[in-house]
């Protein structure tokens, strides 16, 4: 599950957007942080940011899974949104007026993807092992790297990642039909989130098209989300997990990974955003006790290392932002 939800310059520099948050805006992101902590900022190492955003998603993730007999999954992904939605109409106060019919569809499709990508894997955490979901999750972004490459030689890394997935087939004694199926889900969402999350930033500037998509993600969410909570909105103890779980998951990894993209190439960042799925089981272990087999943790790394290669020889991250 990508540590935040960040158009072009996160996932996967192709997505540019959430590992990679796209390169489009790498540029208008230098200006979004501009303020007297900059000091305290630059002396925090930029790996140690994108690192520290890793694990607040992903503990953020396990905690979220232990609270599901508070607030059920669909209902945390909503209250996660509109946290996010908030804060980042915060930052952007978006200008709505001088946008073509185009521009407003592919915003209205980001913030569905953003949308989809977060349910679904909420509700693959709730069937299966946390780390097991995240894995199969980054096949999403792991085969728009591959597919971008176009090069022969990233067939390893297709084959080396579909025997890390038969290798979970392998021991399917903690997997669902179900759990599985929403875990691809998430992947398929993550692969849109990507490829619209390039030409949300080449339309939309700074964080606004982010801050539009979660808003539309938290409207389209919000009926059955209302439907399945019922009066357990009106408990300020709900509200207020739902709100720490937003700060965790998305607001806090946002912004490390924003002033860290300003240090560091978007490769490194992908590289780095690679270790996610081993950050979701270590979480899962210590907030949740489960403990994955051998042949998992196996799979797992087939995975963590084809997402690397895929990364570290795809071309399309070394586009330069267009001016």
């Amino acid at each position: 599950m990508p540590t935040s939800i960040l158009p072009d310059a996160t996932a996967w520099c192709l997505k540019p957007a959430q590992g990679c948050r796209a390169a489009p805006e790498l540029r208008v992101i230098r200006y979004c942080w501009q303020s007297g902590s900059v000091r305290l900022q630059n002396r925090i190492p930029a790996v140690w940011l994108v690192i520290s955003g890793i694990i607040s998603v992903q503990f953020g993730a396990a905690i979220a899974k232990d609270l599901f007999h508070l607030v059920p999954p669909t209902v945390m992904v909503w209250l996660r949104l509109i946290s996010s939605a908030v804060i980042l109409l915060i930052m952007a106060r978006p200008r709505l007026k001088g946008y073509s019919g185009r521009d407003w569809l592919i915003v209205l499709g980001f913030g569905v993807s953003l949308m989809i990508m977060n349910w679904a894997i909420y509700q693959s955490f709730a069937r299966i092992p946390l780390g097991i979901a995240v894995t199969i999750e980054f096949l999403g972004p792991l085969t728009v790297a591959v597919i971008g490459s176009r090069r022969l030689t990233d067939l390893i890394w297709v084959i080396l990642a579909g025997a890390g997935v038969a290798l979970l087939g392998v021991s399917p004694a903690a997997l669902t039909i179900a759990g599985v199926g929403f875990a691809l889900l998430a992947a398929l969402g993550w692969a849109c989130y990507i490829l619209l999350s390039a030409q949300t930033g080449r339309r939309w500037p700074g964080v606004t098209g982010l801050a539009i998509a979660s808003t539309v993600g938290a409207i389209v969410l919000g009926p059955p989300a209302i439907l399945e909570a019922g009066s357990r909105l009106l408990d300020p103890t709900v509200l207020a997990l739902g709100v720490a779980i937003g700060m965790l998951s998305s607001v806090i990894p946002y912004s490390f990974e924003l002033m860290a993209l300003r240090r560091i190439p978007p490769r490194v960042f992908s590289i780095l955003m690679s270790l996610e799925p081993a950050a979701a089981a270590i979480a899962a272990m210590i907030v949740l006790g489960e403990f994955l087999t051998l042949i998992q943790w196996l799979a797992m790394a087939c995975v963590v290392i084809a997402s690397i290669g895929a990364t570290r020889t795809s071309t399309t991250l070394d586009l330069p932002a267009p001016d």
